[in-house]
């Protein structure tokens, strides 16, 4: 089986945001990545070439296989900035109801800019979700 590429590395984050083309996007990304050191209390790391992370748990993947992955973290991908929340959105119904426009995956969650969602309610699924894992992970 292939070792996972996305581990932590010494890269800096402020300048990996920095080269992000779209002026919007660099900017979501500095608020996003503020919210989210408040929120764990942990210093934003680069874990491969593009996903900022925040903290770090050691979980069984669907092989098995215990993997290192981010608390919580997010990545400006083409498309959409991606938020990696760990605890999926299965309890988050009424919150996800009143967050504005997004998409979701398994542990993803797609928004297009900042602005298109209720950023207080964006920090509740985060906190939610972090409270969540560390306690799941302890």
């Amino acid at each position: 089986m292939a070792e996972l590429k996305t581990k932590p590395t010494n890269a800096s984050v402020k300048d990996f945001i920095n080269e992000i083309p779209d002026e919007q996007t660099r900017a979501d990304c500095f608020a996003v990545a503020e919210m989210m050191q408040k929120i764990t209390g942990e210093k934003p790391t680069m874990w491969g070439t593009s996903i900022v992370g925040f903290g770090s748990i050691n979980y069984k993947n669907t092989s098995g296989k215990g993997v290192d992955w981010p608390i919580v973290g997010f990545s400006p991908r083409k498309q959409n900035l991606t938020l990696y929340v760990m605890s999926g959105f299965e309890a988050y119904d009424e919150l996800m109801t009143k967050l504005g426009k997004h998409s979701t995956g398994r542990a993803c969650l797609y928004i297009k800019r900042l602005s298109d969602v209720h950023v207080p309610t964006l920090k509740k699924i985060i906190t939610q979700s972090v409270k969540y894992i560390k306690n799941k992970y302890k």
